[in-house]
């Protein structure tokens, strides 16, 4: 096969991997026993390091949250915890039906008309938010997206990697240093350009409120479609992205694993998409439908397959496959727990820890509040010394103090992202405050 492609070995296969991410050989043990590899499983698994959940303060995109145990209860019964992707009409009614109140549920707190059936996770979600709004947008001919540096950097590099090889363009825009919020002064340089899109983050990384109305109506001023990125519990309090300034935004995407999903080692995990009925055909992935039999019975069917499984290549909008079934259902069923007053209260109880956390940080010496304007569960904080090892020390305490942004944002100095769910107390909050203290006070003295 190598000789009938013309290249010389396997490794010639992998050129375009960068070569301090490839492991030169892959050093596997002799066939094992069960008892040998539980033992081996359980020796490498230990090497993880565990945070008590009161003792979690990192977010950035993840975030630890209280999940009923019911969702756990229902997902894993063998009739949904086994079962595959719905591709055919056979497909079983209860996933189906599982999958329709999903979209349902997904529109409603968006505001939008039609929500797919899930994506991968958040960070494609994007791309393909990209994606879809070029194909969209019929008043463009260009495939620039403007992406403000307020959005998380994880999503941008993501959805470079995936759509920039698809011919998109994505341009930087700078955020206000005061607020820690995109202005809509950043955008006077494009008016009257042809842009496909704006994204718009809310709340934005830096857990700070963007004024999404101003922003939005300037992108359908200058003809650019709008794509949201939203953490769905913040809709429990905050305006729906199908609201946001006069016409409401035309994509909304994000991380669905707020909703019921644990954090599970980084993944898998969900990403949702919701449009307006417009756009419909552009949209990825499926969308199941409810429709009446022939003795006029509800039923549910899958109602649109714009994969290249089922249309012409041509014609598709992705090559999205297996969904996250069972992550989506784990959502459903969270939000059908909880409700819509039990969202609002999980949301309201996230702004307020965190006024608590950031309260109780602020008032140490050597720690400031990067931004001033209104946020909804995360804060950006200055260091006097370096994050890294403040974020050491304090593992060390057995505390996950926050996200070291010196990475992303070089410009802040020493900073840390920080972040309070619904899951912390005051008394986890002063139990941090202290370990931080203690660690901001040893560093002055050494």
């Amino acid at each position: 096969m190598l000789a009938a492609i013309g290249v010389g070995s396997m490794e010639d296969l992998l050129v375009d991997i960068p070569a301090s991410l490839r492991i030169p050989r892959l050093e596997l043990p002799a066939g094992l026993s069960e008892l040998e590899t539980m033992a081996q499983v359980s020796a490498l698994a230990a090497r993880n390091r565990v945070y008590p959940d009161r003792l979690t303060f990192q977010g950035g995109g993840v975030y630890r949250r209280f999940i009923p145990a019911a969702v756990a209860a229902v997902t894993s019964k063998p009739e949904f915890y086994t079962a595959y992707t719905p591709y055919q009409a056979e497909a079983s009614q209860g996933t189906l039906q599982m999958i329709y109140e999903y979209q349902s549920m997904i529109a409603g707190l968006t505001g939008l008309e039609v929500s797919n059936a899930s994506l991968y996770e958040g960070a494609s979600a994007l791309a393909e938010a990209a994606l879809m709004a070029v194909r969209a947008n019929r008043k463009s001919k260009s495939a620039r997206i403007l992406v403000p540096r307020t959005v998380n950097p994880t999503y941008t590099r993501v959805a470079r990697a995936i759509a920039g090889n698809q011919k998109l363009v994505f341009e930087d825009l700078p955020y206000c240093t005061a607020g820690g919020n995109t202005i809509v002064e950043s955008l006077r340089r494009y008016d009257g350009q042809d842009i496909a899109a704006l994204v718009i983050q809310q709340p934005n990384f830096f857990g700070t409120l963007e004024d999404v109305d101003e922003l939005t109506d300037w992108a359908h001023r200058n003809n650019a479609l709008v794509i949201a990125v939203v953490n769905p519990v913040s809709l429990g309090i905050l305006k729906a992205p199908g609201q946001w300034g006069e016409k409401g935004a035309d994509i909304a995407c994000g991380e669905g694993q707020p909703l019921g999903v644990p954090l599970s080692s980084g993944g898998p995990y969900f990403g949702f998409m919701t449009t307006r009925m417009e756009h419909v055909r552009q949209m990825p992935g499926r969308i199941v439908g409810r429709t009446l039999d022939a003795d006029g019975k509800p039923g549910f069917t899958l109602t649109l397959q714009a994969r290249e499984q089922h249309i012409r290549r041509g014609k598709a909008t992705s090559n999205i496959c297996t969904n996250q079934g069972l992550l989506m259902m784990a959502g459903t069923i969270y939000l059908a727990l909880i409700g819509p007053a039990g969202l609002a209260h999980v949301a309201s109880a996230c702004v307020t820890r965190t006024h608590a956390l950031v309260d109780a940080l602020r008032s140490i010496k050597g720690v400031s509040v990067a931004f001033d304007r209104p946020r909804f569960h995360e804060a950006v904080l200055l260091l006097d010394r370096p994050a890294a090892q403040v974020l050491d020390q304090l593992a060390a305490r057995g505390i996950l103090g926050g996200y070291d942004l010196s990475e992303h944002y070089p410009e802040f100095g020493s900073s840390i992202l920080v972040c309070a769910t619904e899951t912390k107390t005051q008394s986890d909050i002063d139990a941090y405050a202290r370990a931080l203290g203690e660690v901001m006070k040893s560093a002055r003295a050494a």
